[in-house]
């Protein structure tokens, strides 16, 4: 979002706001897949928009809190985490619906 890429002195330069600290996570991994753990020629600025979650998603046929958690968290059994973050919307942590909005909080 509202970002821009260029080469100045030799370096490229990457800034812009990412939607989420996840979507920001996802950028800093690319940055790394294409410079290195530490690239020395590429300078970045990435600012969050929405920092009061770490992402946001919207469910798809299949998918339980626990898939989801495994997904964002790398842990299935942080599911409780996006159930209770989610309270508005969900009754039941085995009950969810494709198209619905979650708030994937931060931990």
């Amino acid at each position: 979002e509202d970002g821009d890429v260029k080469v100045e002195e030799g370096k490229l330069k990457i800034w812009g706001t990412a939607k989420t600290q996840y979507e920001k996570n996802l950028l800093w991994d690319a940055i790394k897949e294409a410079g290195g753990e530490n690239p020395s020629d590429i300078m970045a600025d990435i600012k969050v928009a929405d920092e009061s979650v770490y992402a946001r998603h919207t469910v798809e046929s299949g998918e339980s809190l626990s898939k989801i958690a495994k997904h964002y968290y790398k842990d299935p059994m942080k599911y409780n985490a996006i159930f209770q973050a989610n309270r508005n919307i969900l009754n039941n942590p085995d009950m969810i619906h494709p198209g619905q909005e979650l708030v994937i909080p931060k931990l």
